[in-house]
């Protein structure tokens, strides 16, 4: 049965999947993983991706690349985000990754990026008919996509992602409630565009923010996406890990059952997003989605 693999190269993480196509067109999982490389690490103030980061994730991406030789793949695509849309030296990058690994990176707009999301959701979560509101939030930006049943209306990406409120903020460690204050006010004027809009059916969430967020509320020692695809996030809860993150020092939340150590510095300023998000569409729970853009860029390029 062919194997198929994809790169989703993101402003803080970088995840990759191998799967097999089977004979009546469903997918078997071989690899499912996310590495943290940090590329947009200092990218606002500079502008730039810098050297150590990018040669972090060029490594990471050289690593999966002889996984998936091994694992005999027929196929690799690979996508680059908002951290790469942005980059002054996004040039620079591809060509080191290429030149390393023999894989050309396709940075895809932020719409592509809704829309791969949107197919990933409704493979794997099975929704009824009716509106629904996918997004999608990671390190530099957050994906909108809505629809109803499997047509979608409208898709945008907004320059929201946790790895700029952090560092603008100073949200990495104990936040003082008037700084937290700053940096909730600032997400919600970024997510503007979602003001008085209809609140949808449903309201499906994915990125490594949310699933920590699901991970932290089941007590995950160990990630399941069995447990994680399809758990329910009530506005209660978010609100709950944004105090205990708040007042905790990052050496405290990476002892956090469920929380990967990796992403302590950024889980704040992701769950501020998320909650803003969920205030904006006037949800008070929202549906998890362990399937993201690799998901939907596997069926969308391989399934035929």
């Amino acid at each position: 049965m062919p194997r198929y693999a994809v790169i989703d190269v993101g402003t803080n993480s970088v995840k990759f999947n191998i799967s097999e196509r089977l004979d009546d067109g469903t997918w078997r999982t071989l690899v499912d993983r996310a590495e943290i490389t940090r590329l947009g690490e200092g990218l606002e103030q500079t502008g730039e991706i810098s050297s150590q980061a990018m040669e972090r994730t060029v490594t990471a991406i050289a690593t999966m690349a002889a996984e998936a030789k091994e694992k005999q793949v027929t196929a690799i695509a690979a996508v680059g985000t908002m951290g790469l849309r942005t980059a002054r030296n996004s040039q620079q990058f591809i060509d080191a990754v290429e030149q390393r690994c023999g894989i050309r990176i396709e940075i895809i707009p932020g719409e592509e990026e809704g829309r791969l999301a949107y197919l990933a959701v409704k493979s794997g979560l099975g929704l009824a008919e009716g509106s629904l509101a996918v997004f999608d939030t990671g390190g530099g930006s957050t994906q909108f996509t809505f629809g109803r049943g499997s047509v979608v209306t409208e898709r945008f990406s907004l320059n929201v992602g946790a790895v700029r409120y952090t560092e603008v903020y100073t949200l990495g460690g104990i936040v003082p409630p008037g700084q937290l204050s700053a940096a909730l006010a600032a997400i919600a004027t970024d997510l503007a565009r979602l003001d008085n809009r209809p609140s949808p059916d449903v309201l499906v969430g994915m990125g490594g923010a949310i699933t920590n967020i699901a991970a932290v509320k089941h007590q995950l020692a160990k990630y399941d996406p069995s447990i994680i695809q399809g758990s329910v996030l009530e506005r209660a809860e978010i609100e709950r890990q944004i105090e205990l993150y708040r007042t905790m020092s990052l050496d405290d939340r990476r002892t956090v059952v469920g929380l990967q150590p990796k992403r302590a510095d950024v889980i704040l300023a992701g769950a501020c997003i998320v909650k803003t998000v969920m205030d904006k569409l006037r949800k008070d729970k929202l549906s998890v989605s362990d399937r993201g853009l690799r998901h939907g860029l596997l069926i969308d390029r391989f399934s035929h």
